[in-house]
């Protein structure tokens, strides 16, 4: 009888941070059925080394240095130029509208940074088969951000509205956001609702928390991103 070796899953890793980056190579070659055969610091430095030697699943972080490409663009540059690979993104932005955007642009998973290293090995496993991996917290937080068939065949279908359909959000935060996209002030908000400018100043913090957004420059960038998907 003839026996045929199964092929170890080959990783490369993605992270701007030394520490990190060496930390996630010593656990992933840990397991018998992972080969990580590069760890990068710079996308540039990923992208010229997998036109040499291809990998099943490129592990990356969603946040790079600040002459980088940023983590949208990545996944879409990574998922054009390397269709056979899978993504699995581990950012420590690890929050509804970050990972629905993730999702979208072409990851086939995302682990926070705060988890279980267990739950990155996992996720590697499955995302090398194919399939879709969302911690089922997180998943139920998408449940009204993203549709995800999950299959084998990476026939899933995924879907993304405005930020401002987040189910997390309340109907005045709502309000509160679509008119900061239409471009209003807080203050020109507060007379628009007759309520004051402190009141409004806070319902616009909260939803930026519940967003997991900074300021509006934010705010705009990613509602731009989720209409050119």
């Amino acid at each position: 009888m003839t026996w045929t070796a199964i092929k170890p899953i080959r990783i490369a890793l993605l992270d701007d941070h030394a520490v990190v980056r060496h930390g996630l190579v010593s656990r992933l070659t840990d397991e018998s059925d992972f080969s990580v055969i590069g760890a990068y610091a710079t996308s540039k430095d990923m992208m010229a080394a997998l036109r040499a030697a291809p990998a099943d699943v490129l592990l990356i972080d969603y946040s790079l240095g600040m002459n980088d490409i940023d983590g949208l663009n990545l996944i879409r540059a990574l998922k054009v130029r390397f269709t056979e690979s899978k993504i699995l993104v581990s950012s420590s932005h690890y929050n509804p509208a970050t990972v629905a955007l993730a999702m979208r642009a072409g990851a086939r998973g995302f682990v926070g940074k705060e988890q279980e290293l267990s739950e990155l090995v996992a996720a590697v496993r499955t995302v090398a088969l194919g399939r879709v991996h969302l911690n089922a917290a997180m998943a139920a937080e998408l449940s009204s951000m993203l549709s995800i068939d999950n299959t084998e065949t990476g026939g899933d279908n995924i879907t993304t509205d405005s930020l401002t359909q987040n189910s997390e959000l309340s109907p005045r935060e709502r309000e509160v956001l679509r008119c900061c996209l239409d471009g209003m002030s807080v203050t020109e908000i507060a007379e628009k609702f007759a309520r004051s400018v402190k009141t409004i100043s806070g319902q616009k913090q909260s939803a930026f928390r519940k967003l997991g957004v900074r300021n509006d420059s934010e705010l705009f960038k990613i509602e731009n991103q989720l209409q050119d998907l």
